[in-house]
């Protein structure tokens, strides 16, 4: 190989930049995050918008806390405080958390804005003028002792899908099917545990059985859904679309305009995906561009992609795209539909109880979970970010272990990338003054240790566009084992004695690997990149991207990251221990 041909592939950089909105489902602001919401609907999307940027494609990510309905006065309720501060409490804390893991939204919004509210009645007005809202009487329950009607979520009882005992009043959490909280085995009130009985009510529906057929085609043409979520939505569809409520009996959240509904509000599962809209608006007006909002939301080339857990496929896949189908129709306002709804399954927990180990479900209310920000007092950001990243439930559900956490941040992330970063940046700076000079030819080993690294990027890159982070997880820890076993192939503390230009031709070429690993390894643990470059004089980028340089530079390298020893795991793991027993 020439000078000329040497490391000057063709470039497969992203010539035609891509516009995409990404978006992860609205956490509620009543309770702090757990790492099972983390790996649905935060940790993937942020990832894989990292990879876009880095693209160079044109990505706005965005999310809000979900600020209405019944969680919210459920909390505040019991804490005796207004529901207004205990969002704006809540906001808060999920934001720094977010900011403190690394989560790279360009706008963190909330649905209890102004602008919001206006979105929420325009969406409203567009679908009762398209005829798909409609005004009747309801059976809800009641509950005697409290002398109220109670909004599902105060309405507990036992799933009739799937026996689930803790079910809500509206949807399954076990199970995901949704139904009407009467339909409930021995439903009661969550606030009091009382009886609770069936009284009439007038409410707001909106009429999803309209949007059937559109509904169908449109899914049905979505090859690159993932199957489990495309074939539950289309089985829901074929089962039969009925009219939705979407008001409730409850006076927090966005006020409706219509008369005889001044003690009534939007239920939070209409006026909440708006939030992704109003988010968007509120970005564009900050940037000093208010119109920019339109070329996310209604320009056709634009992906669209949701980030959820499996228990909100449904309205993403059902509601929110015939809300905006109606919204949209006449042209006036006309608004894309998502491109893909990667839906999560859930993380369990994997807990020591007495002398065996179970896998739990995590749930809020019982306190039954790793909550982010204390595992933030606990460890550093990255290696959280990358043990997640390696356990995503894309296609099962998986458990979180203590334990497994320390196995892979010391063996994958420090045993296999961060062992070579330090081998590779060591030897050059000790033997070589920490230069390395691009060399006129490559060795037959070294040409195809760089091959094997180019389909390897390749894989990883199909994966991501795939938004399958933990797949792409994958490909980058066989990028290490790879450059690791070049290095050690290589012998550099043999070589240098006998043959110093070949030992300079090889750390060069571990040089180009260091800066793909770096590259595909930049999403799953940023900070631990951006120190790196203070120390790494080289294009943090694929090889197969450009022409490798013609000078590597190094100074003293500094570990990246810490050993997570076996006390701090002992103490995280009986923290866990004691809120399951109690």
């Amino acid at each position: 190989m020439t000078e000329r041909e040497f490391g000057s592939t063709e470039s497969t950089e992203n010539t035609e930049k891509q516009r995409y909105l990404v978006t992860s489902a609205l956490p509620y602001a009543n309770g702090p995050l757990h790492v099972g919401q983390i790996v649905g609907a935060y940790l993937p999307a942020d990832i894989f918008v990292r990879f876009l940027r880095m693209r160079g494609d044109d990505v706005l990510y965005i999310c809000g806390t979900d600020e209405h309905g019944v969680p919210i006065t459920l909390t505040a309720e019991r804490e005796g405080k207004s529901p207004q501060e205990v969002v704006d409490f809540w906001y808060d804390h999920m934001k720094e958390t977010f900011d403190r893991f690394g989560i790279s939204f360009d706008n963190f919004s909330r649905t209890s804005t102004p602008i919001h509210a206006k979105n929420t009645r325009h969406f409203y007005e567009r679908l009762k003028e398209g005829g798909y809202i409609s005004e009747a009487e309801s059976r809800q329950m009641y509950s005697p002792t409290e002398d109220r009607f109670l909004p599902d979520r105060y309405v507990e009882g036992t799933c009739p899908f799937c026996g689930y005992r803790e079910a809500r009043g509206d949807q399954c959490d076990n199970c995901g099917n949704w139904y009407e909280a009467y339909e409930l085995i021995e439903p009661h009130s969550k606030v009091t545990g009382g009886a609770v009985e069936v009284r009439e009510t007038t409410h707001l529906y909106l009429d999803l059985s309209q949007f059937s057929g559109r509904l169908k085609d449109w899914i049905s043409g979505q090859d690159h859904w993932r199957s489990a979520v495309k074939n539950f939505i289309l089985g829901t569809i074929n089962s039969g679309l009925e009219k939705r409520p979407i008001t409730r009996d409850i006076k927090w959240g966005v006020e409706i305009p219509e008369p005889g509904f001044e003690e009534k509000r939007f239920y939070v599962w209409f006026d909440a995906p708006i939030g992704y809209v109003s988010a968007t608006q509120e970005w564009a007006e900050r940037i000093g561009e208010p119109d920019r909002w339109r070329d996310y939301w209604q320009e056709p080339d634009t992906k669209m992609i949701h980030f959820i857990g499996k228990d909100n496929t449904v309205f993403h896949t059902i509601i929110w795209p015939a809300m905006l189908m109606g919204v949209a129709e006449g042209g006036e306002e006309p608004y894309i539909l998502p491109y893909d709804v990667p839906a999560n399954e859930f993380m369990n927990l994997d807990v020591a109880v007495g002398d065996e180990r179970r896998a739990m479900q995590m749930s809020t209310s019982r306190n039954l979970a790793v909550w982010l920000h204390e595992a933030l007092e606990r460890f550093p950001a990255d290696p959280l970010r990358f043990y997640l990243a390696s356990t995503l439930p894309e296609t099962g559900d998986v458990n979180f272990s203590w334990r497994d956490f320390q196995t892979r941040v010391n063996g994958d992330l420090i045993g296999n990338l961060g062992n070579y970063v330090n081998r590779v940046l060591s030897f050059t700076n000790k033997y070589f003054d920490g230069e390395l000079k691009r060399p006129a030819e490559l060795s037959a080993e070294a040409e195809q240790v760089l091959a094997d690294f180019r389909e390897t990027e390749s894989d990883y890159e199909r994966k991501m566009l795939d938004e399958r982070p933990r797949e792409a997880h994958t490909e980058l820890l066989a990028m290490g084992r790879r450059a690791n076993r070049y290095f050690d192939a290589a012998a550099p503390w043999k070589s240098r004695k006998d043959d110093p230009a070949r030992t300079k031709l090889d750390l060069y070429v571990c040089c180009a690997m260091l800066g793909s690993i770096a590259y595909h390894a930049s999403p799953y643990v940023p900070e631990s990149i951006e120190r790196l470059q203070g120390f790494f004089g080289g294009p943090i980028a694929p090889i197969k991207a450009r022409r490798l340089p013609d000078l590597y530079r190094t100074s003293e390298a500094k570990p990246l990251f810490a050993r997570i020893e076996d006390k701090d795991i002992e103490a995280a793991d009986e923290q866990l221990t004691r809120a399951v027993t109690g």
